[in-house]
């Protein structure tokens, strides 16, 4: 691929990069690696390895490293959950890997407590395991059974003080034999390692994230029989979990990455960013209507909405489609969150290089010193009345699906229902003159399905285009739902 001095090696393929200043979420490219990793990765593509021989040496390497029993490196943290749930379930046999995800006469649930329930749980889902929700210590001790193959826990603060902590739950399942698998996907990674020390068996972690290693790599640490059984359902092996092989390349750039976090200068890379945060805020500063909260890392611009009429969304969208494209807090089109409809957004700094928190400063600068043009919304009355019931087809592509929907109207802004293959949402729009925006957003069992409709009204007919947020774009259109006595 041939690149031009000056240009981006995206351009090529029609494609803008970004500013990163929402942090290291994956759909933007996650971290921005180590020096140290990026030359690990190098050589590593220079000689040809044995993948077993090499992942036994990492193992042991990682076990110094992090103070686990043994060690593994996943395709990503979410493809560590998914081998450990694997593990967990097999017990490293074979006979079971083969036979997943049907898992008659195996262990076939995973409890998780109600704090812990994120779109995180499809990693153990995909091995066909049911998850059981618990609220409290009591639902715990009813839910474990002969059945129970793992408790999954999300790591954070309740996990390590809450009344349903990883040290709570450990000290309940270890007696019985169940496995803790604890989801450190995005944490710092301490020795010793606090969830192992609480009763963990398992702990996953990103090595796109802290760790500033491959995006498209994680590890596993803990049990030495149980991380076995783990890679075991990992690729390069054949049967489940072949998809989530990680190449040479991955592995020694995570080694690399692993092996820097203990020797990174911390306290430096903190000076850096908060430079960063105080430079914005020092151009941001003179807008009065403006509230500035930073920390080490990041800031949060607040305002009033009656002062200024935008939602921190519309300034999402302006940043986002500037020339360059900057994201911030969680902007984007393709990004798995509903749309932030408060006055305020968050930088994010850790990801920048130096010079790009000028050139965000700068942007934001001139959206809030004109924000009447920026937030300048139509106002149209609406020519058509939604009240009813309306039937929807969505065009996926692949398949064309029946959905519901009924509005209830006033004016240019109603409210509804949009019933869809998992349940009903509810969802909100507005309509000026024909033209037509609504959201809807179903976020149960960890679920994350966000739609925005846009299009044109007639009396009886909607149609337009809808995204589907992470999954793209659809075709979508409604007719009115006439109701005729026979």
């Amino acid at each position: 691929m041939k690149q031009n001095p000056g240009k981006s090696i995206y351009d090529s393929l029609g494609v803008r990069p970004l500013i990163n200043a929402s942090g290291t979420i994956t759909i933007l490219g996650a971290t921005r690696i180590l020096p140290e990793v990026q030359k690990a990765m190098d050589d590593a593509v220079k000689e040809f390895v044995h993948i077993f021989e090499l992942m036994d040496g990492v193992g042991k390497r990682l076990s110094e490293l992090t103070g686990a029993e043994s060690a593994c490196i996943t395709s990503g943290a979410s493809a560590a959950i998914t081998a450990g749930t694997a593990a967990c379930v097999t017990g490293g046999d074979p006979d079971k890997l083969w036979k997943i995800p049907d898992l008659q006469g195996m262990k076939d649930e995973v409890i998780i407590p109600k704090y812990s329930r994120t779109a995180y749980d499809a990693a153990a889902k995909a091995v066909g395991v049911r998850m059981i929700e618990v609220d409290d210590i009591e639902g715990l001790k009813k839910a474990m059974g002969p059945r129970t193959a793992m408790i999954l826990i999300l790591g954070g603060a309740q996990s390590r003080n809450g009344p349903i902590s990883t040290k709570e739950i450990s000290n309940l399942a270890k007696p019985l034999g169940i496995p803790v698998l604890v989801d450190a996907a995005a944490e710092n990674l301490e020795v010793p390692n606090p969830h192992l020390v609480a009763g963990a068996d398992l702990v996953a972690y990103s090595g796109g994230k802290k760790l500033r290693g491959p995006q498209c790599s994680g590890m596993l640490i803990g049990n030495k029989g149980l991380i076995s059984a783990a890679r075991r359902n990992t690729g390069p092996h054949h049967g489940f979990g072949r998809g989530f092989k990680v190449g040479r390349e991955e592995i020694m750039g995570l080694v690399a990455a692993v092996e820097m976090w203990f020797r990174r200068d911390f306290t430096a890379e903190e000076r850096v960013h908060s430079s960063m945060v105080e430079n914005i805020m020092k151009k941001l500063s003179p807008i009065q209507s403006l509230k500035l909260t930073g920390t080490p890392s990041s800031l949060r611009v607040e305002w009033d909405k009656t002062q200024i009429a935008l939602s921190g969304y519309d300034v999402e969208q302006l940043l986002w489609n500037s020339t360059p494209r900057i994201a911030v807090s969680l902007s984007g089109s393709y990004l798995p969150f509903p749309p932030n409809q408060s006055p305020n957004f968050g930088i994010n700094v850790s990801q920048l290089n130096l010079g790009e928190e000028t050139i965000i400063a700068d942007r934001v600068y001139e959206i809030f010193s004109q924000p009447q043009s920026a937030g300048i919304k139509s106002t149209s009355p609406a020519v058509v009345n939604l009240n009813g019931v309306w039937d929807l087809e969505i065009d996926f592509g692949a398949s064309k699906v029946k959905q519901t929907l009924h509005f209830e109207q006033k004016g240019n802004e109603f409210v509804g229902t949009h019933i869809a293959d998992m349940g009903s949402r509810d969802l909100q729009g507005t309509l000026h003159a024909a033209s037509i925006l609504m959201r809807s957003s179903y976020t149960v069992d960890g679920a994350r399905i966000n739609y925005t409709f846009k299009g044109l009204a007639s009396n009886d007919t909607l149609s337009g285009e809808v995204s589907l947020s992470e999954y793209g774009k659809a075709e979508w259109s409604a007719k009115r739902r006439i109701f005729r006595m026979s």
